[in-house]
């Protein structure tokens, strides 16, 4: 018989380890604990439309304080005044200048050589000589004539006087019996004749003294005319010395040095540097806002000055509005042409105005409603907004100071509304 070991085997009590225990006890704390925080939480999650992550979206703050609208952009220095100067005639140009040089009003910068307009001018200045010569000649035949018709008139004026005369000596005699009724008759017969001879000659004094008045008027005007016509070809004869219009600087030169060119090429273009204002490029959205005489700030090269809006474009390039502004007063020395400087235009201050930043969330929704962020879930709300700053917009109605809204990432939204904002 094989003997086995009871006889050695002994019964070992096993207490229980408080250590284990205090394991097992605060496993079972921590489990009912993430239980208290994911069981809100997803049930938040289920509740929603929709599940976004945060990173892809951008929250802003509803808050009161001052609003400040205004326009920031970059400008370039311009000339308030650089006229270009055209060919007024065509032929070959002879430069006097170099880009780049000091000019003076009045200083001939080019000259255009151009046989033709020159010869007209010769061949006009000749007509109107002649034409001059005929007109003074017209006076001195119509002087010659006046006076024969006035000759005229007073003989027959004279020849009247003496028919009166013999009328009156036949009558006195053919009462004394000394002459016959018939010499009494001739006499008054020469006298009618008479009558009638200077009423005729009056008739031509007057109606052919008007008919050369106007034969010299006509020759005048003729005269006139081509006056005229000589003094506006002696313009543009002028005009081919072309001359700067201000005092400035010459600026670009569009042809080469006795290039031949046709009526109204480009020549070059002169720059009144006393007279600088800086242009720049405006928002559409923003150019509605602008108006003439509004205040604004330029800044460059370390320096500030104050500067007005003097010029808005009716034209809308590219969704932009090309604005200008003067200097507020002298205009700085240092300035050069196409510098960059920095632009400021104030065009509206407000205190106690409920704002946001601004964000895409306006256009997206067109200002209509906005997504407020509460416990991880954004909640769609129907807004109103205002005016629009650079960085803000104005809060009409639908938010209160303090709510933080998605101002921008919402077009994932899919207009759903409530999303979940997942970590």
């Amino acid at each position: 018989m094989i003997r086995d070991t009871s006889a050695q085997d002994r019964l070992v009590e096993v207490k229980p380890s408080r250590k284990r225990r205090a394991i097992f006890i605060g496993a079972g704390v921590a489990v009912v604990a993430v239980l208290a925080f994911v069981l809100p939480q997803a049930s938040r999650l289920f509740s929603a439309d929709a599940s976004v992550s945060g990173s892809r979206l951008a929250f802003g703050t509803v808050e009161r304080g001052l609003f400040v609208r205004d326009i920031a952009a970059e400008g370039k220095v311009v000339a308030a005044v650089s006229p270009t100067m055209y060919a007024t005639s065509g032929g070959a140009v002879t430069l006097k200048v170099h880009a780049g040089d000091v000019v003076k009003k009045g200083q001939v910068l080019a000259t255009i050589d151009s046989p033709e307009l020159t010869n007209k001018l010769a061949q006009e200045q000749s007509a109107a000589d002649a034409m001059e010569v005929d007109y003074l000649r017209s006076q001195i035949d119509a002087k010659k004539k006046r006076g024969e018709l006035q000759k005229a008139f007073d003989n027959a004026t004279i020849d009247q006087t003496s028919a009166q005369r013999d009328l009156q000596r036949y009558q006195k005699a053919f009462s004394q019996g000394a002459v016959p009724s018939m010499n009494v008759d001739k006499a008054k017969d020469e006298v009618e004749k008479a009558r009638i001879t200077v009423e005729h000659a009056k008739a031509d004094l007057a109606n052919d003294g008007a008919s050369l008045d106007f034969d010299i008027k006509s020759k005048k005007l003729a005269h006139d005319r081509q006056v005229l016509l000589v003094k506006d070809l002696q313009r543009q004869v002028d005009e081919l010395n072309v001359k700067s219009p201000v005092d400035g600087q010459v600026g670009q030169l569009f042809i080469a040095e006795r290039a031949t060119v046709a009526k109204d090429a480009q020549l070059l273009s002169v720059i009144d540097l006393s007279k600088l204002e800086v242009e720049m490029k405006v928002p559409e959205s923003f150019a509605r806002d602008l108006g003439i005489g509004m205040g604004g700030e330029i800044s460059g090269n370390g320096n500030t000055w104050k500067g007005l809006v003097s010029a808005i474009s009716p034209e809308v390039v590219n969704g932009e509005v090309a604005a200008r502004l003067r200097f507020d007063g002298d205009t700085p020395k240092q300035l050069r042409q196409n510098q960059r400087l920095s632009v400021r235009i104030l065009l509206d201050r407000r205190d106690n105005v409920l704002a946001v930043q601004r964000g895409s969330f306006v256009d997206e929704s067109g200002g209509a409603y906005a997504y407020v962020v509460r416990d991880g879930i954004a909640e769609k709300h129907p807004i109103r907004v205002g005016a629009s700053s650079i960085d803000k917009v104005e809060i009409l109605d639908g938010l209160k100071e303090g709510d933080r809204i998605v101002i921008s990432g919402t077009d994932s939204f899919k207009n759903a509304a409530r999303v979940a904002i997942s970590r």
